[in-house]
């Protein structure tokens, strides 16, 4: 494959993994604002339960399976001209742009309230909402955005490079939990200001894996990085934060 082409190849990755990532996210924020009201689903009766079943299985069950070995050679597998493992970053942000997507805007909505805040209280729920994904989108800074949103793929791949993939990160909001990018996740599912049974379902169903999921992923991290990550275990809580850092 030509430079140009594969220049080509990296730019369209990167443009589809950028633009499903803004359509997933604003979804999500939409929707959960709203109480997983707002949706485009068709589905009514029994096929919405169906239907919306799916959707709250499909992002933990695929998502855990491509950060596993096999998945990870899946997706290395998922561009042209041997491409693949230098942009299964970008592959996989966008695979996971499209998973919520799915979920956030394929949804099919009881149309049952159980809650929504009026006036001052609406104004501090709002408040908290945003703080929560505020908290996100630190953990995901500090996490490395580059590798977060597959940004480091696509561009290395563009500049004829591999990707640089950095040890696992231990400062900003790592200095205090394990797990803030989980954490900050699943206060975004429990902070928005309209309650419904669409929204306590998934609640309830993504924060089991916000807590089980890493689980996973901190197996993978002591067979790559052994004692140094078992030392940084010992040191640094799970996902609750303490109130004090450990020296």
């Amino acid at each position: 494959m030509t430079t140009t082409a594969r220049r080509c190849v990296a730019l369209l990755y990167g443009l589809a993994a950028h633009g499903l990532f803004l359509v997933g996210v604003g979804g999500m924020i939409l929707n959960l604002h709203q109480g997983m009201r707002w949706s485009l689903g068709p589905a009514r009766g029994a096929a919405a339960v169906a239907a919306n079943i799916l959707l709250l299985l499909q992002f933990p069950l695929l998502h855990s399976f491509l950060l596993s070995r096999r998945g990870r050679a899946l997706l290395g597998r998922m561009a042209p001209g041997g491409l693949g493992p230098d942009l299964v970053t970008t592959t996989f942000a966008g695979v996971a742009a499209i998973q919520i997507a799915l979920t956030f805007l394929l949804w099919s909505p009881s149309g049952i309230v159980w809650w929504q805040p009026r006036g001052a209280l609406a104004a501090v729920m709002n408040s908290l909402f945003a703080a929560s994904w505020l908290f996100l989108g630190k953990a995901l800074y500090d996490a490395g955005l580059p590798l977060q949103t597959g940004w480091m793929g696509w561009t290395a791949v563009f500049k004829g490079r591999r990707p640089v993939y950095a040890p696992f990160p231990t400062h900003g909001l790592f200095r205090w939990c394990r797990q803030p990018v989980y954490l900050g996740f699943a206060l975004i599912l429990w902070t928005g200001p309209v309650w419904t049974p669409d929204r306590l379902a998934l609640a309830i169903l993504w924060t089991t894996y916000c807590i089980a999921g890493p689980r996973l992923k901190e197996m993978r991290y002591l067979r790559r990085h052994g004692e140094k990550f078992r030392r940084y275990q010992a040191r640094v809580p799970f996902m609750a934060p303490r109130l004090r850092r450990a020296a």
